[in-house]
């Protein structure tokens, strides 16, 4: 593949026992399968040579291969282990893959190169039982301590139905509330401070307004000032990835929706476009038109919801009641396009579900004239605001390169002055067409990730324009036979058109045995679909890399010494939801 060539000679040259095999596959850029006894070396590599730079760990995951028939020539496995890395300087992804084959699967943390990792290998020994040999503190991140199993297996029941009745008998309940129980010793936490003071250990959430949804963050307290945070996730995780393995490619597209619940199609968009690069599916220019023009519409819709609620973790009541009104406006055009408000299920493989409705452009182009006079009043109201300046300036500090370390993407990145926009360094959906800004700040702080999320609305505006001045005619969906039933008239001459209509509509479309990745600049960061297809109506593995994750895994790094009153400035600014965390 052009402009990675380099890399595999680089790894032989370096280690040559190293790499086993490289996988071909329906990415843009290749998989090498490196050995278990120099991932790690090989990882360090990779991150610090000169010409590779692939400093960021984009995401970490697990595949069970045990019950898969279509390996394709693949290194024997019984779970492999799939780093995904970024090259900001090379503006190209790379997959390296370790298959493990012993009964009780372990290898080497790799926490010593990226500390996001941290989370990534604790889910991973969560999901799938595999683990990682020196890690700070592996254990369960997302299921309760007390649970039995590990649900990304293949043996792992997907339903509740399938699990027999539930009984919680009061024993086995206050079994599992000890289990539960904070033990600041397990966190490798003093309960006494070096002049021989209590620390106080607290806990915020998880029904606190302040952590915006069921997250527990504990809290080790010196008087008034932050030691150290533990948070606690995993209340909110309904199964997201393990649903995708169990529905069709097409009937999945609902549940994408709802795992980040404020961006809609953000969502769904992602996950068909990994299906459709799998399954050689190109896309009519209006329906990739269509697709941006609600992906922006939905990036503003998620930051009036963040814009309105972050002033309200600041004291201010006013500006929440003006934005929701405002995304109350935003929802009558999406109802309008999509007939759903928040969840609109719209996007589909190889296009859209319907055409734009006639009236859209005078309901699209009354929004874009009404938006930026409120982005200026709002701007008097909140961000040239004494107090909210004085609450956010100076506060929740991190540079670059602790961003690059821990995963950061999205707002978040491009505060420490990274001018990085998927949308603009990896374009997709016909984005290179247009006209925009990326708005780039350079402090890191508090005020510089709110700073970012209005100028990006902004700028979204400005793409939206573009779209209903420049909207193409033709086509909404593609004609693919994996996208689009054959014309119904032709059904009734055509006997392999009536089949192929039959089986498309009942058991939906058997995409390729491949794998494939596609990732968007969506509204919190940066969200990716990992596929991997054994040849049947449904996903073999689905992996969902959000933004969430990562950023609050983040958060305690930058905390300490802050005070409570600081934290609720700093999570505000995040800009994170429950659902996105925990999938």
């Amino acid at each position: 593949m052009p402009g990675y060539d380099d890399i595999g000679e680089k790894i032989k040259i370096r280690f040559p026992e190293a790499l086993l095999y490289e996988q071909p596959t329906r990415d843009e850029f290749p998989t090498f399968w490196i050995s278990k006894d120099y991932i790690v070396p090989v990882l360090g590599f990779l991150k610090n040579e000169a010409g590779l730079q692939f400093k960021f760990l984009y995401d970490l995951t697990a595949i069970d291969e045990q019950a898969r028939t279509n390996r394709q020539g693949q290194p024997e496995s019984r779970f492999t282990i799939v780093y995904h890395l970024l090259s900001f300087s090379g503006n190209r992804f790379l997959r390296l893959k370790v298959g493990l084959t012993e009964e009780q699967p372990s290898i080497p943390t790799i926490t010593t190169v990226w500390s996001s990792a941290n989370w990534y290998e604790r889910e991973v020994y969560d999901m799938f039982g595999v683990n990682f040999e020196g890690h700070p503190h592996l254990s369960r991140i997302l299921m309760p301590r007390y649970w039995e199993g590990h649900p990304l297996q293949k043996q792992h029941p997907a339903r509740a139905t399938e699990m027999g009745q539930f009984k919680l008998p009061e024993a086995q309940m206050l079994e599992q509330q000890d289990i539960l129980q904070f033990k600041p010793e397990e966190w490798g936490l003093s309960a006494h401070s070096k002049d021989n003071e209590d620390f106080m250990f607290l806990n915020l959430g998880p029904q606190h307004p302040g952590t915006h949804g069921i997250l527990r963050l504990i809290l080790q307290m010196d008087g008034e000032s932050i030691v150290n945070i533990v948070p606690d996730i995993g209340f909110h995780h309904r199964g997201a990835e393990k649903m995708g393995e169990r529905q069709s490619w097409h009937t999945y597209i609902p549940y994408t929706d709802r795992v980040e619940y404020l961006s809609g199609v953000l969502n769904n968009l992602p996950y068909v476009m990994a299906v459709e690069k799998m399954g050689g599916i190109d896309i009519p220019d209006r329906a990739k038109v269509i697709r941006i023009m609600l992906g922006e519409l939905f990036r503003i819709s998620s930051h009036l919801v963040w814009y309105g609620t972050f002033a309200q973790d600041l004291g201010m009541m006013t500006p929440v009641f003006l934005t929701f009104y405002d995304r109350e406006k935003l929802f009558g055009i999406i109802e309008a396009i999509c007939g759903d408000r928040m969840h609109p299920n719209w996007f589909r493989i190889g296009g859209v579900a319907q055409d734009l409705p006639e009236g859209w452009e005078e309901l699209v182009r009354d929004f874009v004239k009404y938006l930026p006079p409120r982005l200026k009043e709002y701007d008097k109201m909140v961000m040239k605001n004494r107090i909210f300046k004085a609450r956010t300036v100076g506060i929740g500090v991190y540079n670059t390169e602790e961003a690059i370390d821990w995963g950061v993407t999205g707002p978040g990145l491009r505060a420490t002055g990274l001018e990085w926009d998927f949308r603009k360094k990896q374009p997709y959906s016909g984005y290179d067409q247009f006209e925009f800004e990326v708005p780039v700040a350079a402090n890191g702080d508090c005020y510089d990730r709110a700073w970012i999320h209005v100028e990006e609305m902004r700028q979204s505006i400005r793409i939206i324009e573009q779209c209903l001045n420049n909207m193409p005619a033709g086509d909404y969906k593609s004609h693919h036979p994996l996208t689009t039933p054959a014309d119904k008239k032709r059904t009734m001459y055509d006997i392999e058109t009536l089949i192929n209509h039959f089986v498309n509509v009942t058991w939906g479309p058997v995409i390729p045995a491949n794998e494939g990745f596609c990732c968007v600049e969506s509204s919190k960061g940066n969200n990716g679909y990992y596929l991997v297809s054994d040849g049947s109506t449904t996903s073999y593995r689905t992996r969902i890399r959000t933004p969430s994750f990562p950023h609050v895994q983040f958060v305690p790094h930058y905390s300490k010494g802050y005070t409570i009153a600081d934290l609720m400035a700093i999570l505000g600014s995040v800009d994170f939801v429950l659902s996105d965390i925990d999938r």
